[in-house]
C-alpha cells in the first residue's frame, strides 16, 4: 500500500511539474500548459470554462546554420543515433515564472486616449535534453485573450540558426463559422468569404481572384487576422503581433481535424527565416470573447508591442486629405505622361522631346485645383500620384532601376506647386510606387526622403506593385518585412511619416513606431472601381486586418457609377452615400482620405459636411452593435473636444439600430446632424438617395434607425448651449 501510494504521489508531482495554468486578471481567460510525451510542449485555452483552443502542440523545424552550409535536417547524437534537428520534443521544464503586469498608457494618436495593458503573465523555460538548448515560451493572459511567443536566449548550442517551419497549432474545438481569404505570400487584397472551416476546401477555388502578385501554397490556407464564431455563440480570432525580422504568418488548416498549424512565408531559397540569438518570435495571438464588441475593442495587438521608440514624437499628426488618385484608379485619367517611349531609362530618356498624350493627372494646374479645393473645405494635406518620371514601363517588367523619386514630369512644377500649397496652409503628400524594386527603393531612400523634406512633404505614400524584386522573394518574407521596418524607421529620422500600400498586414508596430500613420495591405476602396467589393466587407475589415492598426481605405465615394467617370469601366461601387459618409467612423484610421472627384462633392454639399465636420483622432470610443458580416455601430469622442460622432455599416441584409445616447454626459445638451438611408434607397438602383435630421439630442434620447443592404447611418453630435437649440426639435424620444 505504501509503494502504490509513493507512486501515486511521484505521477502527481510529474504531472505537476510538467503542467501549468495561466489566468487573465479576471479569470475568464484560462490557458494550460504541459509537455506530452516525449517532451513536447502543448497548450490549452479555454474562456468562461469553455473550450476555445484544443491540447495544441509547439515547436519548430531547424535546417542548420545556412552561413556555414548546414543545410541538413539531422545532426548526430553521441551515441552515433540521429534526430532531428528540431526544436520539437525531448524537452523538460527547468524554470518557471510568474508575474502580474498593469499600466495605462497614452497613444500619440488612436481610438481613445488611454490604453490600459493589463495581462498576467508565465516564462516557461525548456531544456531540450538531447541538444542541451533552452527555448523560453512566454505566455501573456488578458481579458480578451491570451498572446505567446518563443524567444532563443543567447547560448553556445544555439547561436546562428535557419527556420524550415514553425509548428504552431490551434487546434479548434469545433467546425466554426470563419470569415477568411486565402493564404498568399503576396497579396492580402482579397474579399472575404463566409464559410464552415470545414468547407474552405471547397471554397478557394473561387475565393482566390486575379491580383498583380499572388502566390498561394494550399488548399486549406488562410491568411490572419482569422475572424471565426462557434457554434454556441463565442467570437474567435487568431492573429500575431509585434512582426518584427520574422516571416509572415500564415494559417493552414487540417480540415479533417480542425487543426490550424502555422506556415510562414518563405524567402527566395525556400527557407522560412535566418536568425541569430538572442531574438524572438513575433506573438501569435488568440482573442475570445461571447461579445463581438469586445474584439473589436480589444487593444491586445498594440500592447504586445514595445512602447513608443520615437523620443519626441510631437510631429507626427493626423491628416484628412484628398488627392489625385481616383481619377487614376477609375481610368478617367493616367499615371504616365506619354505614349511614345515603351522604353524608359532613367537619365537618358528626354521627356522634353516626346508628345504628351493629355490624360496625365499629375499636372501644376490640376493640382493647384485640388489645392483650393483642400483649403476651402478645410482638408490637411493634398495627395498627388504619377508626378515623377518612369511610369510608362513601371509594372510587370522585372526592372530594378524603375523610378527615382526625385525627378518629376515636365508638366508637373515641384517648386510651384510646393509654394502655391504653402499659401494656402495645405501640407503635399509624397507617393512612392517601388514597383516592388525592394533594393531600388532603398538605394534611393535617403535622396527620397531628403528631397521630401526640402520641398515640405512629411507624410509619403509607398507602394509594392507586382512581384517582389530580387525576384524570387515574397511581400511577405522576413527579408522583405524587414525592408518595410528600415523604411519607416529611417523615415522617423527624417520626421517623415508613412503610409505603405501592399506592404505586409500590421501587427501594432505602429506603437513602437507611430509614424506609421497608415496601411492599405487589404482589399480597399479602389477595388471598387476594379469590379466592387461585397456589401459586407466593410462589417468584417473592423474585426481582421484592423485588428493590427488603422487602414488607409480611401472612403468617401458618392458616384457609384464609374462609367459615369470613364465610360470604358462598368464598375460599380457597392454602397450607399450614407454608408461611405459611415466608414469614417468605423474604419478608424488618423490617416483618412475623401476619395471622391471634388466635383462629387459639389453635387452634394450637404453629405460632404459630414467628411469636413468628422474628427480623425479620438479621446474615447464606444462599440455599441456588433456582429461580423452583418452589422457595426460605433461612436467616437473627438480628441480634447466635447463632440461625438456616430457611424453604422450594414451587410447585405441591412439593419435597424435602436439607438440609445447614453454614451453622452448627463446634464448636457447637443445637437445631432442624422445623416441616413431611406426607404427608397438601394445600393445598387438609388445608392445616392440619403436623409438629413437635425435636431436636439442629451444622454437619454433614443432613435430608430435603419440602414438598407451595403447601406448605413452617420450622426455628429455638437456640444451647445441652451441658446444654441433654442427652437429646435428634438430627436427621438427619451
Amino acid at each position: 500500500m505504501k509503494s502504490v501510494f509513493s507512486l501515486f504521489f511521484l505521477l502527481c508531482l510529474f504531472v505537476t511539474l510538467n503542467s501549468q495554468t495561466l489566468s487573465s486578471p479576471s479569470g475568464q481567460v484560462s490557458m494550460n500548459f504541459k509537455l506530452l510525451s516525449n517532451g513536447v510542449p502543448s497548450y490549452e485555452v479555454s474562456y468562461k470554462n469553455k473550450a476555445v483552443i484544443k491540447t495544441s502542440t509547439l515547436g519548430l523545424e531547424l535546417m542548420g546554420n545556412v552561413g556555414k552550409n548546414e543545410f541538413s535536417t539531422e545532426v548526430k547524437k553521441d551515441n552515433g543515433e540521429k534526430e532531428k534537428n528540431s526544436l520539437l520534443s525531448n524537452f523538460e521544464i527547468v524554470n518557471t515564472v510568474k508575474s502580474s503586469f498593469d499600466e495605462t498608457w497614452q497613444p500619440v494618436w488612436g481610438e481613445t486616449k488611454d490604453i490600459r495593458n493589463h495581462y498576467n503573465e508565465m516564462a516557461l523555460t525548456l531544456r531540450q535534453t538531447t541538444t542541451d538548448r533552452t527555448i523560453i515560451l512566454r505566455f501573456r493572459a488578458f481579458d480578451e485573450g491570451v498572446g505567446f511567443r518563443y524567444e532563443f536566449p543567447l547560448q553556445k548550442n544555439l547561436t546562428y540558426f535557419t527556420i524550415k517551419e514553425e509548428h504552431t497549432q490551434f487546434a479548434m474545438a469545433g467546425d466554426h463559422t470563419a470569415f477568411w481569404i486565402p493564404g498568399d505570400y503576396d497579396s492580402q487584397e482579397y474579399d472575404f468569404t463566409t464559410s464552415k472551416l470545414s468547407e474552405i476546401r471547397g471554397q478557394m477555388s473561387k475565393a482566390f481572384t486575379p491580383n498583380a502578385s499572388q502566390t498561394s501554397f494550399s488548399p486549406t490556407g488562410v491568411q490572419t487576422s482569422l475572424m471565426m464564431k462557434t457554434a454556441d455563440g463565442l467570437y474567435l480570432n487568431l492573429h500575431e503581433a509585434a512582426l518584427i525580422n520574422y516571416a509572415c504568418m500564415h494559417l493552414n488548416l487540417d480540415d479533417k481535424n480542425m487543426v490550424f498549424e502555422t506556415w510562414l512565408t518563405p524567402d527566395a531559397n525556400g527557407t522560412k527565416g535566418h536568425m541569430q540569438t538572442p531574438c524572438q518570435s513575433p506573438w501569435r495571438t488568440i482573442m475570445v470573447s461571447d461579445d463581438a464588441r469586445d474584439i473589436l475593442a480589444s487593444k491586445m495587438t498594440l500592447n504586445l508591442n514595445d512602447p513608443c521608440k520615437i523620443k519626441d514624437p510631437s510631429w507626427i499628426k493626423p491628416v484628412k486629405y484628398i488627392g489625385v488618385w481616383w481619377e487614376m484608379i477609375t481610368g478617367k485619367s493616367e499615371w504616365s505622361y506619354t505614349y511614345d517611349a515603351p522604353s524608359i531609362k532613367l537619365g537618358v530618356t528626354d521627356y522634353t522631346k516626346l508628345k504628351p498624350h493629355g490624360k496625365h493627372g499629375a499636372n501644376t494646374e490640376k493640382v493647384k485645383k485640388y489645392i483650393d479645393f483642400a483649403s476651402k473645405n478645410g482638408f490637411d494635406a493634398v495627395l498627388v500620384e504619377g508626378w515623377n518620371i518612369g511610369w510608362e514601363d513601371w509594372f510587370g517588367n522585372a526592372k530594378d532601376h524603375v523610378f527615382d523619386f526625385v525627378t518629376p514630369y515636365p508638366d508637373f512644377n515641384v517648386d510651384e506647386i510646393q509654394a502655391y500649397a504653402k499659401s494656402k496652409n495645405v501640407k503635399m503628400v509624397m507617393h512612392h510606387e517601388s514597383s516592388s524594386s525592394v533594393r531600388n527603393y532603398e538605394r534611393y531612400l535617403d535622396t527620397a526622403y531628403t528631397f521630401m523634406k526640402e520641398h515640405g512633404y512629411n507624410a509619403v505614400k509607398s507602394g509594392y506593385v507586382g512581384d517582389i524584386l530580387p525576384i524570387g522573394e515574397y511581400h511577405y518574407s522576413q527579408w522583405t518585412n524587414n525592408h518595410y521596418q528600415y523604411a519607416i524607421e529611417k523615415a522617423a529620422e527624417y520626421k517623415i511619416m508613412v503610409n505603405a500600400h501592399e506592404a505586409v498586414r500590421p501587427t501594432g508596430i505602429c506603437r513602437t513606431w507611430p509614424n506609421l500613420i497608415g496601411n492599405e495591405s487589404a482589399r480597399g476602396t479602389e477595388y471598387q472601381a476594379f469590379g466592387g467589393s461585397k456589401p459586407n466587407h466593410v462589417t468584417i475589415l473592423p474585426f481582421t486586418r484592423l485588428l493590427g492598426g488603422p487602414m488607409d481605405y480611401t472612403p468617401g465615394i458618392f458616384e457609384m457609377d464609374i462609367s459615369k467617370l470613364n465610360p470604358n469601366n462598368k464598375s460599380w461601387v457597392n454602397s450607399t452615400i450614407a454608408n461611405q459618409l459611415a466608414l469614417y467612423v468605423t474604419m478608424y484610421s488618423p490617416l483618412q482620405m475623401a476619395a471622391d472627384l471634388p466635383e462629387n462633392y459639389e453635387r452634394f454639399p450637404d453629405a460632404f459636411q459630414f467628411i469636413k465636420d468628422v474628427a480623425i483622432d479620438w479621446d474615447e470610443t464606444k462599440y455599441l452593435e456588433a456582429e461580423p458580416g452583418q452589422f457595426i455601430t460605433i461612436a467616437r469622442k473627438a480628441k480634447g473636444k466635447g463632440n461625438w460622432f456616430v457611424g453604422n455599416v450594414a451587410g447585405n441584409d441591412g439593419h435597424t439600430s435602436q439607438l440609445t445616447f447614453d454614451f453622452l454626459d448627463a446634464g448636457k445638451t447637443y445637437i445631432a446632424t442624422v445623416y441616413s438611408d431611406t426607404p427608397e434607397t438601394n445600393y445598387k438602383t438609388n445608392p445616392q438617395a440619403y436623409s438629413i435630421q437635425k435636431g436636439v439630442v442629451d444622454s437619454k434620447t433614443k432613435l430608430t434607425l435603419k440602414s438598407v443592404p451595403a447601406g448605413g447611418y452617420a450622426i455628429s453630435v455638437i456640444e451647445a448651449d441652451k441658446d444654441a437649440v433654442k427652437g429646435m426639435k428634438r430627436l427621438g424620444k427619451k
